[in-house]
């Protein structure tokens, strides 16, 4: 099966209805004056027909007339066929038979719902997204898509599901540092869900001008277990620059002693010296001191 081409948008060279109008205002006029003046009872018969005639033809010519406002567009079409479409706000007049179809080019705001899904680590997760898109190419809107409006709301949920799914809650200390997750990549996704989305919407000529993360959360049945997993490894990753800080300063304070000739200490003295200062540095609480009345090897 061949794939239909798609439509592509045609600007239609409207015809200010100004001028129309006016003459539409002025016949009215024209025939009471007429009917006063001419009209006698031999020529009556068709005079009734003229006028009838022509004020079939005026009311149909009311019907041709239609107003483009600010960032909105009209598609017409004439018996099936596809005429232009009409950007240029004003007041206009066409054929009373084409159909006018207003399609709106300003940005749309749409919040997809809070879905559920497994991220690529298998934990269930909440998460929703906010996108921001215009109609780029009116012809496609109106005639490739059913329903661009619908087409749009399902095509943000399925590729809102699809990034949570491609991608972990969280980065993995042990893993591939470079992995993305999606709590500490905001800006990335952000791009990635913008690129996916507009390669979805190209063929209801939509584009999107933001797509973006607005709500992620682990599922209620596991946010629990998840939030003691994440302040175990805040804990862990606090001890281990504590511990690195204090590496650091027993070195310093062994290499400044020696460096001054304070005390010359032996492997043993050293390390006594860096086993105290170790549990001082690295305790929670406050160290309390154990006065030594003999010597180190008594």
């Amino acid at each position: 099966m061949t794939a239909r081409e798609a439509s592509r948008e045609i600007l239609f060279p409207a015809r200010s209805a100004w001028g129309l109008l006016a003459l539409q205002l002025v016949i009215p006029v024209a025939f009471v004056i007429c009917g006063l003046t001419l009209v006698n009872p031999q020529n009556a018969p068709v005079f009734a027909t003229a006028a009838v005639l022509t004020l079939l033809v005026w009311i149909l010519l009311w019907a041709g007339f239609f107003v483009v406002s600010p960032n909105e567009s009209r598609v017409l079409v004439l018996f099936g066929r596809y005429r232009g479409s009409v950007r240029q706000p004003g007041f206009y007049w066409t054929n009373p038979f084409t159909a006018r179809r207003k399609i709106s080019l300003k940005a749309h705001n749409l919040a997809s719902e809070r879905i559920k899904v497994n991220d690529l680590s298998g934990n269930p997760i909440e998460i929703g997204g906010v996108v921001v898109w215009q109609v780029r190419d009116t012809a496609q809107a109106a005639f490739d898509v059913e329903s661009f409006e619908s087409y749009v709301d399902v095509q943000v949920e399925t590729a809102v599901r699809h990034l949570a799914s491609t991608h972990p809650y969280d980065s993995d200390d042990d893993a591939d540092s470079t992995r993305i997750s999606l709590r500490g990549n905001a800006e990335q996704l952000a791009d990635e869900l913008r690129d996916e989305l507009q390669h979805r919407l190209d063929r209801a000529g939509l584009e999107v001008l933001e797509a973006r993360i607005s709500h992620l959360a682990y599922a209620p049945e596991i946010a629990a277990a998840m939030l003691q997993r994440q302040q175990a490894a805040a804990v862990i990753a606090a001890r281990r620059l504590i511990v690195d800080g204090a590496v650091g300063m027993v070195e310093h304070a062994i290499a400044d002693l020696g460096s001054r000739r304070i005390l010359e200490l032996d492997d043993e003295r050293k390390a006594t010296l860096v086993g105290n200062l170790l549990v001082v540095l690295c305790s929670h609480a406050a160290p309390t001191p154990v006065l030594n009345t003999g010597s180190l090897y008594t």
